[in-house]
């Protein structure tokens, strides 16, 4: 027997919209045509065409508010679409006066975007981002500041043309969403693709992206002693394997952002990262492989079932970067299957995004994994 507390949701893929899309509401079933909110995540082969999937999903739904985003490739239950034609939809059915839609930091500022009624602040956001807007970090920290969690989660659109949003039409640029009140139970958890091979650092001197010492010798010295001489001039070999990990200030389950490294000056014993840096900060250097992210993710996945506490999963979201998924996990679904394996056969959809937002903060190389649960009082 089906069960009418999970969201119905569909996904399909096919060179023509109209076609994914019958089948994935086909594939939701009758029960969607009771829905108030669907995420909607299509890959930019369909990117021209979002105007027109919006207006088909509203009439083949009856759902009447949408959000989501374009990406390279798109998330379903057990189910990866990478550079292929494919799209993917869940709804949910949220009373209205729980959650509201909004595009642009103005809308929310001038309270447009809030859920509206006496002492109802948004507790917690879902959002999507371009990667062109100018002081994106600031902006997503000002965003989850307004949050009564202070916690939103969410991804940067990995389009290779406009990166498209939905708030309930089209839009582009900035930060775009939902908000909800915190009567929406939520359980949220983040796990890295990769991890740290020594201890932390403090830097003593840096010029914007450029680390001139590390623990008061050159950053070089210091960087070729924890990943081998011969790694550190072959910088090529050592971008798509070593990275930087700078530790999140005051967070007690060890967090940290992980940047690219960018340059090596061997002869002034340099480093460059994808990231600004200042004396005073602290930084590790972290491994990338398959071994390391199948253990964090089985970790994340049982720290996200302790914090569901037993409630039945509704649905989830998922936004993982474009370097995990099969280039990190191998070929098959692997790294959605076991999600799946983990916490249960449940509806998800998201999309492999260029970066990655949880709490405050933009990530990179990670997955974000957020459940809708049942009330306490269900």
């Amino acid at each position: 027997m089906q069960d009418n507390r999970l969201f119905p949701y569909g996904h399909a893929r096919d060179v023509d919209w109209r076609e994914a899309l019958v089948c994935a509401v086909e594939m939701a079933g009758p029960r969607v045509r009771g829905g108030t909110l669907g995420f909607l995540y299509v890959t930019d082969s369909f990117e021209s065409d979002l105007p027109d999937i919006l207006s088909a999903v509203r009439e083949q739904t009856g759902v009447p508010h949408w959000t989501g985003c374009v990406g390279s490739g798109i998330c379903a239950t057990a189910q990866e679409y990478l550079d292929e034609p494919a799209l993917a939809f869940m709804v949910t059915d949220f009373p209205e006066t729980e959650f509201h839609l909004f595009a642009g930091m103005d809308a929310y500022r001038t309270g447009k975007s809030r859920p509206t009624g006496p002492g109802r602040p948004p507790y917690f956001a879902i959002v999507h981002g371009d990667s062109q807007t100018p002081d994106l970090p600031d902006l997503v920290r000002e965003f989850a500041g307004q949050m009564g969690s202070g916690f939103i989660t969410g991804g940067i659109c990995s389009s290779r043309t406009d990166g498209a949003q939905l708030a309930d039409e089209v839009v582009h640029g900035g930060l775009s969403g939902v908000t909800f009140s915190e009567n929406i139970a939520v359980a949220t958890r983040l796990t890295q693709g990769c991890s740290p091979i020594g201890p932390t650092h403090h830097i003593n001197e840096a010029r914007n992206n450029v680390i001139f010492r590390l623990d008061d010798r050159p950053a070089l010295d210091v960087f070729n002693d924890e990943t081998s001489d011969i790694l550190s001039r072959d910088l090529q070999r050592a971008a798509g394997f070593i990275f930087v990990a700078m530790p999140v200030k005051n967070d007690d389950r060890g967090d940290y952002m992980v940047r690219t490294l960018v340059g090596i000056d061997i002869e002034r014993k340099l480093l460059a990262i994808g990231e600004y840096a200042e004396a005073g900060q602290s930084l590790m250097f972290c491994k990338r492989d398959s071994g390391t992210a199948r253990e964090d993710l089985e970790r994340m996945l049982s720290d996200i079932s302790r914090l569901a506490g037993g409630r039945k999963i509704r649905g989830g979201l998922y936004f993982t970067c474009v370097w995990r998924g099969q280039n990190l996990f191998g070929p098959d679904s692997a790294e959605l299957r076991m999600i799946r394996d983990g916490l249960g056969d449940f509806p998800l959809v998201g999309f492999f995004a260029n970066a990655e937002i949880s709490h405050d903060k933009i990530y990179g190389y990670t997955g974000v994994l957020t459940l809708f649960l049942d009330s306490p009082t269900s």
